[in-house]
């Protein structure tokens, strides 16, 4: 990961140990998953075995880590950082 936004220049990282904050946010993401995965297992299988939730879930979570983990960094800037969206970055891309 670059140590800075090549377009703006906001630095990525305000503090050291700065992400610690973004992990509580991957937890509830990810709690989040398995919820909504169980209910559907549930729902659409009609109560199956328990190592059906078991690889359902772990495969969803395996396959959206990467989204979950760059959402949370992301919230984690938005709400801790002070990093705001201006359009006048955008529209140079």
């Amino acid at each position: 990961m670059p140590v800075s936004c090549p377009v703006c220049d906001q630095t990525y990282e305000p503090e050291p140990g700065f992400y610690f904050g973004a992990m509580y946010i991957s937890f509830a993401f990810s709690t989040g998953i398995m919820l909504v995965v169980g209910l559907l297992v549930y729902n659409l299988l009609g109560d199956p075995d328990t190592w059906v939730y078991v690889t359902a879930v772990a495969l969803v979570s395996l396959l959206l880590t990467p989204l979950s983990l760059r959402y949370s960094r992301t919230l984690m800037l938005y709400l801790f950082g002070g990093t705001r969206y201006d359009p006048k970055y955008a529209a140079g891309r």
